[in-house]
Order: structure tokens, then sequence, then C-alpha cells
């Protein structure tokens, strides 16, 4: 199963960062875009699978993003930068499989039963 989560590319001047803000601390970075949409596919297939491992839920895609473009003087942006936002067709992992429950059948102690008659 496939869920398309909206991801955020930013060119950084020299490379692309990207990040998918549904999936906090999921992040990636790469040379050109191509690679970045790969990066950021196999680091967010890898991130969700963990959560599934540690028993947490895969968070639910948004249907928008909003990118704040505004300058910041604390981190200003590079010459030429730019933001590239779309969705990314990320593979869901399989959920667990639960193991097959084996019912424990109590025998009775014929002895004990013997105890308790008399």
């Amino acid at each position: 199963m496939t869920r398309q989560y909206p991801v955020i590319y930013e060119w950084a001047g020299r490379n692309f960062s990207g990040y998918a803000p549904d999936v906090p601390g999921c992040v990636a970075t790469a040379k050109t875009l191509p690679e970045m949409r790969s990066a950021l596919k196999g680091a967010l297939e890898a991130h969700l699978k963990w959560l599934g491992a540690e028993g947490e839920d895969v968070p639910a895609a948004s249907d928008s993003v909003t990118v704040d473009m505004e300058p910041d003087a604390e981190f200003p942006q590079p010459r030429g930068y730019y933001v590239v936002v779309e969705k990314l067709n990320v593979v869901l992992p399989k959920p667990k499989a639960s193991k097959p429950g084996l019912t424990q059948v109590k025998r009775s102690n014929p002895k004990r039963r013997a105890l308790q008659a008399a």
C-alpha cells in the first residue's frame, strides 16, 4: 500500500534538503532534485518502518502544505534559493501480522478431583 505525503525540497545553494512536514524528524539531502526525491523516499520508508516496529502509528498525510517564504534575518536564504513542493508516493510498511493465538487447555488433575470429591 502507498500513501502520498506532501514534501518540501529546498535548494540550499550547493545541495537540496528535503522533508515531509507530516513525518517529523525525517530529512534527507542530495546534490540533484532526482537524487533528492529518491533519498527522501528511502528515508521516509525507513522512518515509517521504524515507527511501525516501535508500535507507533504511521502519520496520516495532509492534503496540502504551507511554505513560509518570508526572508529570515537569522537564517538568510542563499542566492538562487527556491523551493519545490510536491506529493511523494511512499510505500507503507506492512502491518505486523498477529501471531496465531494458542489456546491453552487446562487439563484437570485426576488426583485433585479425587481429593475434592472425598
